[in-house]
């Protein structure tokens, strides 16, 4: 789980070396498999091999950075741009410093990429239960709506990383039935 995580946080960085997309993604699509969790990261995987590391990046930025339907900022999905998505920040800040986690400086804590990360970071350190409940109360809540927003009419093969960290988050919490 704990790699899985990691993986695919990597996947929502900003694409720099094709080496690192390729392991990620490889990581990411033999956990599911092994789990036996369909998904259909395989678009994204077609993608990434039918494309150079500058056309990633371009489809990259055109996908989350212009696209306020499909950025991956968990808070502005679930508030938008008022005063409550300063209280999910601060929230999700918290439960970062109570587990000592370094969220990176360049990037917004609530940005899917470091909210997985920080997932891998409590996977590591056995904390499955404090996982399990940021899951339900932070995560899932946020991914749902940005799936409810933009699966229909969304082509993406990007989309489908989003729904894999929905499913993973899903299948970590029927782990313990919590979520």
């Amino acid at each position: 789980m704990q790699q899985s995580y990691q993986a695919l946080s990597r996947l929502f960085e900003y694409p720099e070396q094709r080496e690192e997309l390729d392991s990620s993604y490889d990581a990411l699509a033999s956990y599911l498999r092994q789990s036996g969790i369909e998904s259909r990261t395989h678009l994204f995987g077609e993608m990434l091999s039918g494309s150079t590391l500058s056309e990633l990046q371009e489809d990259y930025v055109a996908r989350f950075d212009f696209n306020p339907a499909a950025a991956p900022y968990l808070g502005h999905h679930l508030y938008g741009d008022n005063q409550k998505k300063g209280g999910y920040m601060i929230q999700v800040k918290q439960e970062y410093g109570r587990y000592d986690f370094e969220a990176p400086q360049d990037e917004l804590p609530d940005h899917l990429g470091v909210v997985l990360a920080f997932l891998a970071h409590l996977a590591r350190r056995g904390e499955d239960q404090s996982r399990r409940e940021f899951i339900e109360k932070l995560v899932l809540p946020a991914i749902n709506k940005l799936l409810g927003s933009s699966a229909q009419r969304d082509t993406s093969p990007w989309l489908t990383l989003v729904e894999a960290a929905e499913l993973l988050c899903s299948a970590d919490c029927r782990e313990e039935a919590t979520c």
